[in-house]
């Protein structure tokens, strides 16, 4: 039997800094591994989910020069929480600055859940600018998939949790979930706020693992976090990402000369498999695990086996 890959020991940046994109906001970003080696970008997920060590983990370090950041509002970025300004089409226009700003002309993208939404976004409008593309988690913005997990469907796995989610919303407004809490998240009840970002961090906080895993979950229920996590999360799912419906795999066809892998697991709630079948379907090239025993978090280990032996596998690539 094959012995499943983790992560690479911990690792500190080297490098960090904060870089003006404009509009007001300042973004956090940090370098590991050895500069001027095979250049890679980390997406984070959430969006709102901001960076943790682990993930500069996922490449050898000896072998990469990785770029992370904490996208706009949250994280260690500027303005905390802010939404003025903070679209997927900013993102996209963030990276192309970060990558300036590291002097590279080509990278490889690294994205998972949302980071591959963001990923896809950015490949899509950028794809000279993009070596190899590693995805996990797929998220592509349908309004199925949204209603998915904030409306009815993710709803019928998790009872319990899903009551904790929809207490703060009275019932007269649980029709349309998301709407009722952007009512909240965006407005001027700051004791209201932080009982949305709570239970909406929380919900996805207890969901994103086949089995409960506080390792995973406990960072979740952090009021600091839960604010810029639940506010840009809402955000960005009320406005459909600022894309038209399915636009993600509509356009793939622009990217699949890209090399890439597709890492899925089988019983991912927050991102249900059927968004990773269909985007391998429209990309036939990109390489695609379908994980058994495996959920949605970046951690779960068969998930985590496949990310890295991609790194690996493209850490021998052209640069």
């Amino acid at each position: 039997m094959t012995e499943l890959r983790t992560f690479y020991p911990e690792i500190e940046p080297y490098e960090t800094g904060l870089l003006d994109v404009g509009d007001g906001h300042q973004i956090y970003w940090e370098r590991v591994g050895t500069r001027g080696k095979k250049p890679a970008v980390f997406l984070h997920g959430g969006p709102g989910g901001g960076l943790s060590p682990s993930q500069r983990r996922a490449f050898d370090p000896h072998k990469y020069d990785v770029l992370l950041f904490d996208q706009r509002g949250c994280g260690r970025s500027l303005p905390f929480a802010s939404l003025e300004h903070n679209t997927t089409w900013d993102l996209v226009a963030d990276i192309e600055k970060l990558r300036q700003m590291m002097g590279v002309e080509r990278w490889l993208v690294f994205g998972g859940s949302w980071g591959s939404s963001l990923a896809l976004a950015y490949a899509e409008t950028h794809p000279d600018r993009c070596t190899e593309l590693v995805l996990r988690g797929i998220f592509a913005l349908r309004r199925w998939e949204l209603e998915w997990y904030y409306q009815h469907g993710a709803s019928l796995l998790f009872p319990d949790k899903w009551e904790h989610f929809v207490a703060p919303i009275p019932e007269a407004e649980r029709g349309d979930l998301m709407v009722a809490y952007r009512k909240r998240l965006a407005g001027d009840d700051v004791e209201a706020q932080i009982r949305c970002a709570t239970a909406w961090a929380k919900w996805e906080g207890e969901t994103i693992t086949l089995l409960p895993d506080p390792a995973t979950s406990n960072s979740f229920y952090d009021p600091h976090y839960a604010l810029a996590f639940a506010r840009i999360e809402n955000h960005y799912f009320v406005h459909a990402g600022w894309m038209d419906d399915g636009q993600l795999i509509r356009d793939v066809h622009q990217i699949r000369h890209i090399p890439a892998v597709i890492v899925q697991g089988r019983y991912d709630t927050a991102c249900p498999a059927q968004t990773a079948w269909d985007l391998h379907r429209a990309w036939p090239e990109a390489e695609f695990h379908m994980v058994e025993g495996a959920g949605h978090a970046f951690s779960q280990p068969g998930i985590l086996h496949h990310l890295i032996e991609a790194t690996d596998r493209f850490a021998g690539g052209a640069s």
